[in-house]
């Protein structure tokens, strides 16, 4: 048998762990002048401030920001999926100032396969690239594969967020496929998701990378 071949069936063969992980807890994620809080309703105030922020509630492809007036609900709903165990969801808080500029949730939790995906974020127009972003996703990362132990983490995005695809793609996450006709949004049109995915062998690359791009904004 070759080398190569060797190689190959030890990868189909290679062991993972079939018990699937307990229900996720929430817990408070630290570092690079952020602070991930596990969401609470004594967010809501500051949410509502983050949406209006840039206006991101109106930005196209993003059905999932809620307008000022739609917080409370949307943040209502969140923390009963946490409660349920189908979600974790965190609000975005600055350190330096303890200002709340953004939201992010794990969801679609699969914990029988160790995976999940990374959605519903949004961050204030202000603290757009400013590396909030980097530093959040270097926080959830961490605490997914190094804590969590899992295998994958997944990404979902509109075919015509572009921006969004592009910040994904600069992670280091790789296009699994597209699901066409996914979804019928609120305005009526119908979405076709593009599916992105990390895996946990390629997470310590994706880490260094994370890092260096962390430290060269700090140097700066």
């Amino acid at each position: 048998m070759t080398e190569a071949a060797a190689g190959g069936r030890e990868e189909r063969t290679r062991a993972v762990p079939t018990a699937p992980l307990p229900r996720l807890e929430p817990v408070t994620l630290a570092g690079h002048g952020i602070r991930l809080e596990p969401l609470s309703a004594a967010h809501v105030p500051g949410l509502q401030g983050v949406v209006a922020d840039g206006e991101i509630h109106r930005l196209p492809f993003a059905p999932h920001v809620p307008a000022p007036e739609a917080v409370e609900g949307s943040v209502r709903g969140l923390l009963a999926d946490v409660e349920a165990g189908t979600r974790l969801a965190w609000a975005v808080v600055r350190a330096a100032d303890e200002q709340v500029v953004g939201l992010t949730t794990f969801m679609n939790l699969a914990l029988a396969d160790r995976g999940l995906e990374i959605g519903n974020t949004y961050l204030a127009g202000s603290v757009h690239r400013t590396g909030v972003n980097t530093a959040m996703k270097h926080l959830l990362l961490t605490h997914a594969f190094d804590e969590l132990e899992m295998l994958r983490l997944e990404f979902r995005v509109h075919h015509l967020n572009v921006a969004s695809r592009r910040a994904v793609e600069a992670l280091g996450a790789q296009q699994d496929g597209i699901l066409r006709s996914h979804r019928i949004l609120p305005d009526g049109s119908v979405r076709h998701t593009v599916v992105y995915s990390i895996l946990a062998p390629e997470w310590p690359g994706i880490r260094a990378m994370l890092e260096q791009r962390i430290g060269r904004r700090r140097e700066g």
